[in-house]
């Protein structure tokens, strides 16, 4: 078999393993070291993320996450999955400050057959349990290597 091919095959695989309604959960805690790395890796020197000072008189009072580091923890499960995303769609709620642990649940929406492709959905939300961000994002499994969440009632 080529590597095209045993490609192809893991693939079609994981894509049979998927179905609507499976979850995958990761949570985490942002540090402060987090946002450095993050802004120096991207180039995000916003002051809302970098300036005590600018972000005291700002509205949020302090400091604040970037938005793209908390939705990037899509990419901790989708990097489980081996995942390979065509396109993704971010809604930031609220402001995550640093010392914030958030919880992001990604939900399998649809499969698209003719495509192969999954529709996900994913909410994130603080410990307050208050939503900071929802997506939505297509694309194709091709390594699982993280087992879904029970379903509800089983554990």
């Amino acid at each position: 078999m080529t590597d095209a091919a045993h490609f192809r095959q893991r693939r079609q695989q994981a894509f049979a393993q998927a179905h609507a309604g499976q979850t995958y959960t990761y949570r985490r805690t942002f540090t402060d070291g987090d946002v450095s790395v993050f802004c120096g890796v991207t180039g995000d020197f916003n002051p809302f993320h970098q300036d005590d000072e600018f972000s005291r008189e700002a509205p949020f009072g302090r400091r604040i996450v970037p938005g793209l580091l908390t939705g990037s923890m899509l990419t901790h499960i989708g990097g489980m999955q081996g995942f390979l995303a065509a396109d993704m769609h971010f809604e930031f709620r609220r402001p995550v400050f640093i010392g914030d642990t958030v919880t992001c649940v990604v939900e399998v929406l649809e499969k698209d057959e003719s495509r192969k492709r999954l529709l996900c959905a994913a909410r994130m939300t603080n410990q307050g349990g208050e939503v900071v961000v929802q997506a939505t994002f297509t694309g194709f499994p091709t390594f699982p290597r993280l087992q879904p969440d029970a379903p509800a009632g089983q554990a």
